[in-house]
């Protein structure tokens, strides 16, 4: 068992209040068996609030594009289109809730959110045939979320995908793709969307802002295992995809530099096209057949953490290229 350390914790209480106070702890484990985890325990840290201390949404309601007057234009969502259904999901809302368990004719998904590293991350509720439903563990790996499923407890990190301890320790989990925009752009190219509802059965003000002014901020509230060179802020945002065993970081910095609203690129040995609105900071990945490709798009600090070894698009005029991400 690791020494107590002084960390800094941000407790969000039921009220929808925030203490920041400074505890000691020992090997937090909220309840969880990290006896087999795949990775080092003692890189597991407590985010504050216990297990479902902030609650996931359950049992999600939505309203039409038309009747949604809790979203701005200007608000930052998360979009989901399955079946010929789109779904939005303002950050307003998954700043205080994390994950949504939802589903579309049939096929259930959770939409996870860590505002602490910036990733939102659609994954397929279906395991080995079994559907799960995943709630907040309150613990933190790399700064990341580490979701759990309530069927076996198992933990699993948003970033990897993968559950980390537990009876479905090394399972990774499907993503889907989903789109990081502004309000205004989805609801313009997704005229029939839904949207989530403040009617979540808790009390929040949803349009504050519990993470206000750590975007812009260089520092981070928990340590990670690998700290990330300073050729980007912290928090640039970034797309980052995985091809095999290898990886490539996409920081919309270097994107806009190309001023193209289509950059195709190479990568393990398969093509993409990198689409950019600049108006909407918003960057997704398809294939050449215009297929979406569920890239994760977060902190440029967050990615790094993950894939220390990860490749860094850059762009110069007449020249697109990779480098070393660990090249400062």
């Amino acid at each position: 068992m690791s020494l107590p350390v002084k960390r800094l914790f941000r407790i969000l209480l039921a009220g929808g209040l925030i203490f920041t106070i400074y505890v000691s702890v020992a090997a937090p484990q909220n309840g969880f068996d990290l006896s087999d985890a795949l990775i080092d325990s003692n890189q597991i840290h407590a985010g504050g609030p216990p297990r479902d201390g902030i609650p996931a949404i359950d049992n999600p309601q939505f309203i039409n594009a038309s009747n949604a007057a809790h979203v701005q234009a200007s608000d930052r969502i998360l979009g989901i289109q399955l079946d010929g259904v789109s779904k939005a999901y303002p950050i307003g809302i998954l700043n205080w809730h994390e994950i949504v368990n939802d589903e579309i004719n049939g096929s259930h998904f959770a939409i996870t959110f860590c505002p602490l590293c910036g990733t939102g991350i659609a994954f397929s509720s279906e395991v080995n045939g079994e559907r799960l439903n995943f709630g907040v563990s309150g613990l933190l790996y790399n700064s990341d979320v580490l979701l759990y499923d309530r069927q076996s407890e198992s933990l699993w990190s948003q970033i990897l995908g993968q559950a980390i301890s537990g009876p479905y320790r090394g399972n990774k989990l499907e993503k889907i793709a989903l789109t990081h925009t502004s309000w205004a752009d989805w609801v313009n190219t997704h005229p029939d969307t839904l949207v989530l509802s403040e009617h979540t059965g808790y009390s929040r003000d949803y349009r504050r802002n519990p993470y206000s002014g750590y975007e812009k901020s260089r520092s981070l509230y928990f340590q990670v295992s690998n700290r990330a060179p300073s050729t980007y802020h912290p928090k640039e945002r970034v797309l980052g995809l995985q091809v095999g065993d290898t990886f490539r970081a996409y920081p919309f910095s270097e994107i806009d530099k190309a001023n193209k609203a289509l950059i195709r690129d190479e990568f393990g040995g398969k093509k993409f096209h990198i689409h950019w609105d600049r108006e909407n900071q918003q960057a997704s990945i398809s294939d050449p057949s215009g297929k979406p490709i569920a890239a994760i798009e977060g902190f440029w600090f967050a990615w790094f953490a993950f894939h220390p070894e990860t490749e860094v698009f850059t762009y110069t005029p007449g020249n697109e290229t990779a480098r070393d991400g660990r090249r400062r």
